[in-house]
Formats: C-alpha cells, sequence, structure tokens
C-alpha cells in the first residue's frame, strides 16, 4: 500500500487520470449503460390448495406454465426504469400447487444513441436483471414447501424480435411480453 495520495499520481476520483476539467482536451467516456438500483417491486406467493397439494404432488408430476413480461418506462431524460414481471402456475392433477407472481425492477440510465434506446431497454436491461429475479423465485418456491424453481435463461432479442413483428412501435411506455 502507498501513502502517496491519488492527487499524486495524477488520478482523480474518477480514477481515470485525465484530470478535472475540461482542459483535458477529451470528454469524460460514460458507460453506455448504468444500473441505478434493482429491487422487488411486487412478490405474491399462494399455495391454495395446501397441506393437501405436497402429497397429490408425490402422485403425479407437477406441470408448470411461465410467462415472462417486460415493461420500460421514462423516469426522467435518460433515466428509465425497467420491470421483469414473471409469473409461474404449478398445477398437480388439474389442481393449483401454487401461484408464483414476482415484478422485478430496475433503474437504468442509459447514454445510447436514440435508435438503441428501445432495444436496450428491452433486451439488455432485463438480461441484466433476469438472474436476480431468478434467485428470487427459486428461493421463494423452495422457501413455500417445493423445489427450487429453476427457470432457464430466456432469449430475449428473440422474445423483442417476436414481439417487434407483430406489433408497431409505439410511444411512450414499452411492454413486451412472452
Amino acid at each position: 500500500m502507498s501513502d502517496t495520495p491519488a492527487a499524486d499520481s495524477g488520478q482523480t476520483q474518477g480514477g481515470n487520470g485525465a484530470g478535472p476539467g475540461p482542459e483535458s482536451g477529451a470528454a469524460e467516456a460514460r458507460p453506455p449503460l448504468v444500473i441505478n438500483a434493482q429491487y422487488v417491486k411486487d412478490l405474491s406467493f399462494e399455495v391454495p390448495n395446501a397441506p393437501a397439494i405436497f402429497g397429490l404432488m408425490q402422485q403425479q408430476q407437477p406441470e408448470i406454465g411461465i410467462k415472462v413480461d417486460v415493461q420500460a418506462r421514462n423516469l426522467e431524460g435518460p433515466v428509465f426504469e425497467v420491470v421483469l414481471d414473471i409469473r409461474a402456475d404449478c398445477k398437480s392433477a388439474e389442481t393449483v400447487a401454487f401461484i408464483l407472481e414476482l415484478s422485478y425492477g430496475g433503474v437504468f440510465t442509459l447514454n445510447v444513441a436514440d435508435d438503441d434506446v428501445r432495444t436496450t431497454l428491452l433486451i439488455e436491461c432485463p438480461r441484466m436483471l433476469f438472474p436476480f429475479a431468478r434467485q428470487i423465485l427459486a428461493s421463494t418456491t423452495l422457501n413455500g414447501g417445493f423445489l427450487p424453481l429453476m427457470l432457464g435463461p430466456v432469449d430475449f432479442t428473440a422474445l423483442y424480435e417476436r414481439q417487434d413483428a407483430e406489433a408497431p412501435e409505439g410511444t411512450g411506455d414499452v411492454v413486451m411480453n412472452a
């Protein structure tokens, strides 16, 4: 460890060594995507047929249906909220085992060209949120008395392309359904 302050080594708080102010001659590079916050916006887990469902599930393989939606909205300037909505329905012999609904959100600052905003919001942002949402789903089902729900990867690019082909581009908030 050195006793030399960062200012003596040419480093600034930004750590790029360019020094403060515009006299450095180069515009400060900004990352194209910054995650400002991630959070559980809403979480619901219901087991309407407990405890009988646990015995029924030992007799018959359950069926699980998954629905994924992505919503994005502008908060202010280059700052956007992206919400990944995931719903999992589990049934065994036509009896509901559980219903799990998660809205997992993130606030992102985008520094991309206007033409790239929509694809960034509906592909890259949900791709970054998904592993965290998947972990919440797995731990929720495990803590609810079931095996952990392990979702496979979601191809947000294919989802975007399918949705884009089906609906014309609108204005305002954007929504994508799977």
